[in-house]
């Protein structure tokens, strides 16, 4: 049976990009896709030469949505790495512009319902989110029989988020700022409303209420993403979840680095 791993790349304003695939047990990735741009191909190899891996493992690649922290890169992706960029169709007609010819070449339009994007091996189905750009959506993806469900930019909750979740047996998931630190903090009063008008971004007291939701006896990963530089700080993002659990979960529990990468981790 294959195993499933999980590496981030960067998580935050700064950039977004990551990496889920299955490997098999002597270590060989069998199939592997990349979710967002937000880093450049250059450093996407170096990472993953660093962890013994072959940057021709990655198949396909997810969008999420487009702001710039999460396609950044798309071009050069689309150049350089030149594998099939999976969207949905308003998402496409809105990153045909980013990234211009090479997008063209390798652009793949989702349809409603499950899609496979890696044959035989990955297929994923997306669904929407409230964020103001474009379009944003969450994904549930499965690999093999391994539910994996990822939801980064997510303005408030939903029910069709927490169904996919409730599913999942690992959970990426916004937990972006402490409510005290934004409002004290250096951002300008419209620019704090746009964060938590419900269409920005997830606090950390509605990310950790959203776990209470969805956690159920099979999840075995939760991890914190797209926490803010100046609103945040990994210790609140993981107090404030714990303590919404009652103590220490029976699932991992992390929070993901901004600006570096993490281990690649058997999930």
């Amino acid at each position: 049976m294959a195993e499933v791993k999980f590496k981030s790349f960067s998580s935050g304003s700064c950039g977004n990009c990551y990496f889920v695939g299955l490997f098999s047990e002597d270590g060989n990735c069998e199939a592997g896709i990349l979710i967002d741009a937000g880093v450049s191909p250059r450093r996407l190899k170096k990472e993953l030469l660093l962890d013994g891996l072959d940057p021709g493992m990655v198949n396909a690649m997810l969008v999420t949505h487009d702001h710039m922290d999460h396609v950044r890169s798309l071009a050069s992706h689309c150049k350089h790495i030149s594998v099939p960029v999976w969207a949905t169709p308003t998402l496409c007609k809105a990153l045909a512009w980013r990234g211009g010819e090479y997008f063209d070449d390798c652009r793949e339009t989702l349809r409603e319902g499950w899609n496979e994007v890696v044959p035989g091996r990955i297929r994923v189905q997306y669904f929407e989110v409230p964020h103001d750009a474009t379009q944003t959506v969450g994904y549930a993806i499965m690999l093999d029989d391994y539910k994996f469900v990822i939801m980064t930019d997510i303005g408030r909750m939903t029910q069709q988020a927490a169904a996919f979740a409730s599913q999942a047996d690992t959970v990426v998931i916004e937990s972006n700022y402490d409510p005290y630190m934004l409002e004290h903090g250096p951002y300008p009063k419209d620019l704090q409303d746009r964060i938590r008008d419900g269409h920005g971004h997830l606090s950390n007291p509605e990310c950790a209420e959203a776990i209470c939701a969805f956690r159920h006896e099979g999840l075995r990963n939760v991890f914190l993403c797209h926490l803010s530089e100046h609103n945040n700080t990994p210790k609140l993002a993981m107090e404030t979840a714990m303590a919404a659990l009652g103590g220490r979960p029976d699932f991992r529990l992390a929070p993901l680095p901004r600006q570096t990468a993490s281990p690649l981790m058997n999930l």
